[in-house]
């Protein structure tokens, strides 16, 4: 427990002290807390990428259609659209995310990072970076660590629940995790690495977690690859030497502090915001009903 750092300046002052890259601490951390040797921390990392990795393709190349129907194929829609808004790693990236997300959605296999209902922003974002600048494994590895102790700090200051701080809590921390790998991964300074968590964070504050029908689809999905755009565009401002005025840490005390004054309907419950438009109602009484298991009386009639 003594390498789990309370807060960023923690962790910056001990890379300072040392010498040491920043996810080495997070590392060393791990092998504590699991009790495995560096290698078998290296394999799992290795493992979770490969399964973010098989969800971008997932979503991309099988049927993601949800048994309520809300998920129906984005993110193949928009890989196939004729019309093009984005540059096509722009693109990439928005149909990555949304892709990965989507298999959560229809009950395949994810990484939640931190959560699962935000598993599409590092799957598209790590995948994406990888693809544009050819890095090796071993580089995103060493940036997935840098995002776990990101993640490690946000829970502790603030959370990671979108049942205890809203949206802002759940994509907003995965999208700060995976602007600080991105940084991290591209030989960005700490200060550049942690500017970059705290202007995502600046950019993702108050956003209220307000899931139609309960379930983690609407508009979670497309919040994903929203939140993967926010990580990229934090990473290139932070990265520029562009002070977020803020420090991370007084920007991970706001998130807790927005978090804990949210009313409670926009925390997860389905009791405001999209959820609780009309639209969202019609939608929720569709599904309960399609969830209705018609058993037999006791008498077997």
């Amino acid at each position: 427990m003594s390498l789990l750092f309370t807060d960023f300046t923690s962790w910056q002052a001990h890379c300072a002290a040392t010498s040491e890259p920043l996810f080495q601490p997070v590392l060393q951390y791990e092998i504590e807390q699991k009790g495995r040797t560096e290698e078998q921390i290296w394999d799992g990392l290795q493992r979770a990428y490969d399964v973010m990795r098989d969800a971008v393709h997932t979503g991309l190349t099988q049927d993601m259609t949800s048994r309520s129907g809300m998920v129906n194929n984005g993110a193949k829609k928009i890989a196939a659209s004729p019309i093009t808004v984005l540059s096509p790693e722009f693109k990439n990236l928005i149909t990555r995310a949304l892709g990965a997300k989507e298999v959560n959605s229809c009950m395949g296999r994810v990484v939640a990072a931190p959560t699962a209902g935000a598993s599409g922003i590092l799957p598209g974002v790590l995948v994406t970076l990888q693809d544009i600048h050819k890095l090796e494994d071993r580089q995103i590895l060493e940036g997935l660590l840098v995002a776990a102790g990101i993640a490690l700090i946000i829970e502790q200051n603030a959370s990671l629940a979108g049942a205890v701080g809203g949206c802002q809590a759940e994509t907003g921390s995965a999208a700060a995790m995976g602007a600080g790998a991105i940084v991290y991964c591209l030989g960005g300074s700490v200060e550049e690495t942690f500017a970059a968590v705290a202007i995502t964070i600046q950019c993702m504050l108050g956003l209220v977690c307000d899931p139609v029908a309960g379930l983690v689809e609407v508009p979670c999905v497309v919040r994903n690859a929203s939140a993967a755009a926010i990580a990229f565009s934090s990473a290139q401002i932070a990265i520029a030497g562009v002070n977020p005025v803020i420090p991370v840490d007084q920007c991970v005390a706001a998130l807790g502090e927005v978090g804990e004054s949210m009313e409670t309907r926009y925390k997860e419950t389905a009791l405001g915001g999209l959820a609780n438009t009309p639209r969202g109602r019609e939608i929720e009484k569709m599904v309960l009903v399609q969830d209705v298991q018609i058993l037999p009386d006791e008498d077997g009639d």
